[in-house]
Parts: C-alpha cells; structure tokens; sequence
C-alpha cells in the first residue's frame, strides 16, 4: 500500500528551457526598473536643482549665487538631519513595541551577555557607590588548610624488582647497600 512518488510531468529540457526563460524576462524586467529609476532620479534632480546660467554673470553675482546654493544646501542637509532622526525614533520605537510583544506571549529573548573583568574594589564601588574608600581583601579571611604530606610507601612492581636485582648487578646493588 506505499504510494510510489509521483513522477513529473515535464520532463528536464522542457524543465530547464522554462527556467531559462524565466531568467531572460527577470533579467530584462531589472533592466527596465534600472532605467525607470535612473529617469525618476533624473526628472527629480532637475526639478529640485534647475540648471545654472553662469555666464556673463559678475564677480559679486556670483558669490550671491553661491550664497543661495550654500543656502539650500544647509536646508536640505537639516531636512535630512530631521529625517534621520525621526527614522531612528521610529526603529527604537520599534523596537520597544516588539519587545513588549515578547513579554506579552511570554517567549523572552535572553540578550547576549558579554563578560566583563572587574576587580573586588570596583564591584564593591558600584554597588555600594562613593561609600567604599579602603580596599578590601577577600582572600585575607579565607581560612588557610595545611595540606600534610604523607609518607605513603612506594608501592613498586615485584617483578620489575626480582628482575632488577638477579645477576651480577643485584649483588653488587645488595653489596654497596650493606656498605
């Protein structure tokens, strides 16, 4: 009663030359995005900045001409400053409201934790604040244990000593022991 796999009813090359012209119109449809961009830029830069007539323009005709470009400069750069920080507002705004969401489902993303090195002196500083002023030692009321070292006896292979001990070796080691 296994159901073998359906088999397809398009067979690779009709496959393939399908993908293949799927990938043409893709890639002719970016191609005319590209070019509709490119004349909506075009459009709103001369629309925005029409061009200029300098010639036959005086010295002084010239600096109030660069004082009016410096002028909308500055009111297009504090367009996009404001922008800016209205687009930063909103993603921290967010931000926050998807946090409540978690908190609200019950699921909490844990934050990545970074360790940090801190001595005994500034933990203590921070959470007491400004009242700490003498360093504290922690280790000098540890109590300090005494390891004893014992004598335990060496507790050798048997053979490695029988063998070490036959022949003329042995004797001279018994002999120089008695000595």
């Amino acid at each position: 009663m296994s159901e073998a796999p359906k088999k397809s009813k398009i067979t690779a090359s009709r496959r393939l030359a399908l993908k293949t012209k799927l990938l043409k119109q893709a890639a002719t449809m970016l191609e005319r995005d590209k070019e509709e961009k490119k004349k909506e830029r075009e459009a709103a830069l001369s629309e925005r900045v029409p061009p200029l007539q300098m010639s036959g323009l005086s010295v002084q005709d010239l600096q109030t001409l660069c004082k009016e470009l410096q002028h909308k400069i500055d009111v297009v750069d504090e367009e996009r400053y404001d922008i800016e920080l209205k687009v930063g507002k909103n993603t921290k705004e967010i931000e926050n409201l998807t946090q409540k969401v978690f908190e609200l489902k019950g699921k909490m993303k844990r934050p990545a934790l970074k360790r940090v090195k801190i001595s005994a002196d500034a933990m203590l500083g921070a959470l007491l604040g400004g009242k700490v002023k003498e360093s504290v030692d922690f280790k000098a009321n540890l109590k300090t244990v005494k390891k004893e070292d014992e004598k335990k006896e060496e507790v050798t292979d048997w053979r490695k000593n029988v063998e070490a001990m036959s022949g003329m070796e042995g004797r001279k080691k018994l002999f120089d022991a008695g000595q």
